[in-house]
């Protein structure tokens, strides 16, 4: 593409831009003044004339002015040396130090009144009691640059020395000075380095400048709109030729949360594939939480340094005597299972405290507890809460999604079938599956998926056969098989997603929010 050809493509702005780099190199912010356009505009202009090949941009620095707390409260009250001055001419001319030390603060006023008498505001002397004095040698209130100075900031926000020394119509030098002088005076002024664009025209951006100057001066219509169409005005004009690869301001539609977003896209799979969603209670008894699961009453994740046990209300209802009697046989000596038990007396007492759900698979054995018999097909989503310590992996509170299936005909196959399919319908093509264990299955699986951005695989949940000392306290005969999973669903959202910190699903800043690709547009 020659010259005149990407000319006649650029915007009226890019051309303005462009001519104004025809007198030299220049800042964003220069820029900006010349055009009357706003920085940001300008920015992407700059971007799109260097990607063309008419400009070159580099990155500088300067130091930069902002008022610190005290320069704010010295703004509205003016500088502790000009207070002194004014309490001492209002007094006459003169105040004891005795008198200003109750009403400035000592770590203030020291240093106050050594930049009082270096501005040649005031003297100290001693009287003929001994007492030290203040005395006024200016009358009414002075010209103080450094005051001045702090008022300018107040109005530009933050500056350079130099737009400070123009706001003030004052000397450079004398500006500088003074952000020196104060910028050593405790937390008057916050001092940091601020990045400036600065552009300049290539010899092609030389070449384009006549054909710049001749575009901007033709009639184009560089709009179809319903007046040009009405008036025949198209017929007579060229259209401006436009780029539709020019690049433009970011637009941020309304779009679901990330995490939402994939407890959906989970919630659809499951739907799809046969299942019924469940929910369950928040705050669970221990009962379900726990032992109707088979987990003995001193596991240590029932500890309270690792599960949420609530104050009020502090015990649970619990399920008819005959679903007690015999989750606590199973407990103490495997019931009718064929199994030992665990062998300990078991506590009606400690079954009712009352907890935030630690797992999801009390609501699965809730739902085993409602049903007559197979076949079931289930599964939920839902807040789980543990006391984990809260960093990049981990938080208190948090999602999973279980699954189960009640029937008298499925074995460990399928459950590894239906585990490869929901993985594959969720974008992971290679799934495979580790031993595992866990208290409530036999049989039990991790499964793993290939993360091709990892070049490693990563464990997804677990998953197994629940085990006789669960199924037969809910009144399942040995004929019955459930399969049962559940996996972490930030942690499948961080995979999906590219986030490496689960505290970014949680954040309520926008921009990382914004940020974050949506599961759908990753896909592609």
């Amino acid at each position: 593409m020659d010259v005149e050809e990407i000319v006649e493509k650029l915007s009226d702005r890019d051309l303005r831009v462009l001519l104004t780099l025809s007198e030299g190199p220049a800042t964003v912010g220069e820029i900006a003044q010349k055009t009357g356009y706003d920085e940001g505009p300008v920015h992407r202009s700059l971007y799109w004339l260097e990607r063309r090949g008419l400009v070159k941009r580099g990155k500088d620095s300067e130091t930069v002015y902002v008022l610190g707390p005290e320069g704010k409260s010295y703004v509205k009250e003016g500088l502790p040396e000009l207070r002194i001055l004014e309490t001492a001419l209002e007094r006459g001319g003169s105040v004891k130090l005795a008198d200003l030390a109750r009403e400035i603060p000592r770590d203030v006023l020291g240093p106050a009144l050594g930049w009082a008498k270096r501005k040649g505001y005031v003297r100290i002397r001693t009287d003929e009691d001994g007492e030290r004095i203040v005395e006024a040698l200016v009358e009414g209130e002075p010209d103080d640059v450094h005051q001045r100075v702090l008022e300018a900031l107040s109005e530009l926000g933050e500056a350079t020395a130099r737009e400070v020394a123009e706001a003030l119509g004052e000397d450079e030098e004398t500006v500088e000075k003074a952000l020196r002088e104060l910028s050593g005076r405790g937390e008057i002024l916050d001092v940091k380095d601020r990045e400036i664009v600065r552009a300049e025209l290539t010899e092609k951006g030389k070449e384009a400048l006549p054909y710049a100057e001749e575009v901007l001066r033709k009639d184009w219509i560089t709009a179809v709109t319903p007046e040009v169409l009405k008036s025949g005005e198209w017929r007579e004009k060229d259209f401006k030729p436009y780029d539709v690869k020019a690049p433009v301001a970011p637009r941020y539609p309304g779009k679901k949360h990330p995490l939402k977003e994939v407890i959906d896209e989970i919630r659809r799979i499951f739907l799809e594939m046969g299942f019924v969603e469940v929910e369950g209670p928040l705050v669970e008894s221990s009962f379900w939480n726990f032992d109707a699961l088979f987990q003995p009453q001193d596991h240590a994740a029932r500890e309270m340094q690792d599960t949420f046990y609530l104050e009020e209300p502090d015990t649970a209802r619990l399920p008819p005597d005959e679903v007690v009697d015999e989750v606590k046989a199973v407990h103490e000596d495997g019931g009718d299972t064929g199994s030992r038990g665990w062998g300990y007396d078991w506590s009606e007492s400690v079954a009712r405290k009352t907890v935030l759900r630690t797992h999801t698979t009390a609501v699965s054995v809730r739902k085993l507890y409602e049903e007559e018999g197979p076949p079931v097909k289930a599964f939920s989503v839902g807040r789980v809460y543990r006391r984990e310590t809260i960093d990049y992996k981990h938080l208190p509170e948090f999602h999973q999604c279980e699954g189960i299936i009640l029937a008298e005909d499925v074995s460990f196959r399928e459950l590894l079938g239906v585990l490869e399919e929901f993985y594959r319908r969720m974008g992971f093509e290679e799934v495979r599956f580790r031993p595992a264990y866990f208290p409530y299955t036999v049989l039990s699986v991790e499964p793993e998926v290939y993360f091709e951005e990892k070049g490693d695989w990563v464990e997804l949940g677990g998953a197994g056969i629940f085990r006789p000392e669960v199924l037969r306290p809910l009144g399942f005969d040995e004929n019955v098989t459930c399969l049962a999973w559940g996996l972490g669903v930030e942690r499948l959202t961080m995979l999906k997603l590219g986030i490496d910190d689960i505290r970014e699903l949680y954040m309520s800043d926008l921009k990382t929010l914004l940020d974050i690709p949506s599961i759908r547009t990753r896909a592609r």
